[in-house]
């Protein structure tokens, strides 16, 4: 751990205690620079408070703060009186933040993504949780269910075949460039969801979902990508004069596009295992 790191915990009760907020600050916040300005602001606050806080507290009302700064949606709930869907089980096991999920995590609302991060990847109870969002334990619960639904909705099984896979993006990107709305179609599976990070938001990016919405988010409009694996799955990238600016993660299940992630966050970006694509592109199909 590097002097910064040491100093940063030296606040807390013990180095286990910092370890474990700077993880809860990273999966909340979703960036390591944002982690550590949330970490300073809470060793702040709990010096002004005189240990009379508990730094769980302090820490989760600091990153809900910034996450609602961000501005980049409003924050949508479940009718009181409306009936919920059921319930997947609960739980994200280890508390591990892939990419996938962490661009998944940009699309919840700020209340949302606290809620669930704190429950099903800390185990902290939603009647701690409430007083953060100043609601009930009951409006925390359904917080965290309406993250969780969207979280699991993602979980479609991706192509196997990595020449299939290829060649799916390979056509995806050519009727992109073409403005093919027609070939883009049928790429494209009718539940088709594009997602896009802060980062992505503020550069004037906008989620969809379904095929004719994602279509015409991409048609005509990738003219600079290229092919790319990104982490290790075909992808595109956008690297304007050798330097990654965007990368496109593309899930493709059963032949048809499910997914496309768009990550711009340079944070994000660094976490990325970016390779080089050799394969020959195959032609339309």
């Amino acid at each position: 751990m590097d002097a910064h790191a040491e100093d940063a915990d030296r606040p807390f009760a013990a180095p286990a205690e910092g370890a474990r907020l700077r993880a809860v600050a990273y999966r909340l916040l979703g960036s390591p620079g944002e982690a550590e300005e949330a970490l300073g602001e809470t060793r702040a606050r709990l010096a002004r408070a005189g240990g009379a806080r508990r730094p769980e507290e302090i820490l989760a009302r600091v990153c809900l703060g910034l996450l609602r700064s961000r501005a980049t949606r409003r924050e949508e709930f479940w009718d009181e009186a409306g009936e919920e869907p059921e319930e997947p089980g609960e739980g994200a096991g280890d508390g591990s933040l892939g990419q996938a999920l962490l661009v998944v995590l940009e699309t919840l609302a700020p209340a949302e993504r606290l809620a669930f991060v704190l429950h099903d990847m800390f185990a902290v109870p939603y009647e701690e949780i409430a007083p953060v969002l100043d609601r009930g334990p009951d409006a925390a619960r359904r917080l965290a269910r309406r993250a969780r639904l969207r979280v699991r909705g993602t979980a479609a099984e991706p192509e196997t075949d990595p020449a299939r896979g290829r060649a799916v993006v390979a056509e995806f990107l050519d009727a992109s460039r073409d403005g093919d709305l027609a070939a883009l179609l049928d790429l494209l599976d009718p539940d088709v969801v594009l997602r896009i990070d802060a980062a992505a938001a503020l550069s004037g990016a906008s989620p969809a979902r379904g095929a004719e919405a994602v279509a015409d988010a991409f048609s005509g409009r990738a003219a600079e990508a290229v092919p790319a694996l990104v982490n290790g799955a075909p992808g595109l990238v956008w690297a304007p004069g050798g330097r990654l600016r965007v990368a496109f993660g593309i899930t493709v299940t059963d032949g048809r596009v499910t997914a496309v992630d768009l990550v711009a966050d340079p944070d994000h970006l660094q976490a990325l295992d970016i390779g080089p694509w050799a394969a020959p592109r195959p032609g339309r199909r």
